[in-house]
């Protein structure tokens, strides 16, 4: 079955009002590959402002999400605000708030819930250490940190499983694509004999890690490799072309 090819663009805690609708109008104006899902992530602040100028077809991501629906949470964002805005995505898990703001797994698996059963979509961020890489764990560690949304969540339809290496991310290092292929094809055998053979099927799972327009043709080819969560590229005009690369 052929799944549709996505691509994400996580701005992470980058950029201006004035920069963040740049980029939304490079978008709005550039020949985008039809059968491409697009998803853009702008800082929070400026979920509302993407949303309104974005065209028709792309769609807007919030960064994170929290795990209950209202209440004394300052600083967070519910799936019902979320949704009350527009925004159809969010992410979940990226390495930097797994490492710097130290969630775990039970509570990315918790906030993932959240958002399905709130009706957003999840980007889903997994992904190893250097040290874990060298040690050979990779995917005892990426499974351990699926498990526990398995362990919480049913329906994997609305989710798009996100491989990203730590040491691959904002380093300018990408893993080959032997290495990307390697993962993102157990992570699938992992769906198949833990959710079911259908979400191992029908779940998209997309690389990131300092993914540019120089890489991303050659990993786009690959069986496993259904699109890719770009980071400081989708800042860029170049993103455009990592949008295009599956054609």
């Amino acid at each position: 079955m052929a799944r549709q090819f996505f691509v994400g663009g996580n701005f992470k805690m980058n950029g201006s009002l004035k920069t963040t609708k740049e980029i939304i109008e490079n978008l709005n104006k550039a020949q985008l590959d039809s059968s491409v899902e697009v998803v853009v992530a702008p800082p929070s602040i400026y979920l509302t402002a993407a949303r309104e100028t974005l065209r028709k077809g792309i769609e807007v991501a919030a960064q994170n999400v929290f795990d209950k629906p209202n209440g004394a949470y300052t600083g967070e964002i519910s799936v019902d605000q979320l949704k009350d805005a527009g925004i159809t995505w969010t992410l979940t898990g990226h390495s930097e708030r797994r490492v710097i703001l130290q969630e775990d797994d039970a509570f990315i698996a918790g906030k993932t819930k959240a958002a399905i059963d709130g009706g957003v979509s999840v980007i889903l961020c997994i992904g190893e250490s250097l040290d874990q890489r060298e040690a050979g764990t990779t995917i005892e560690v990426v499974t351990k940190q699926l498990q526990a949304v398995a362990e919480k969540v049913q329906d994997w339809s609305k989710i798009v499983i996100a491989y990203e290496p730590v040491w691959a991310i904002g380093t300018g290092k990408v893993a080959t694509t032997e290495q990307a292929q390697e993962v993102h094809a157990a992570i699938r055998k992992w769906l198949a004999s833990t959710v079911s053979k259908d979400a191992a099927e029908k779940t998209r799972i997309i690389y990131g890690g300092s993914v540019s327009e120089k890489n991303s043709k050659e990993l786009a080819k690959q069986a496993d490799i259904d699109g890719f969560l770009v980071g400081g590229a989708s800042l860029k005009p170049a993103f455009v072309d990592i949008i295009n690369s599956n054609q």
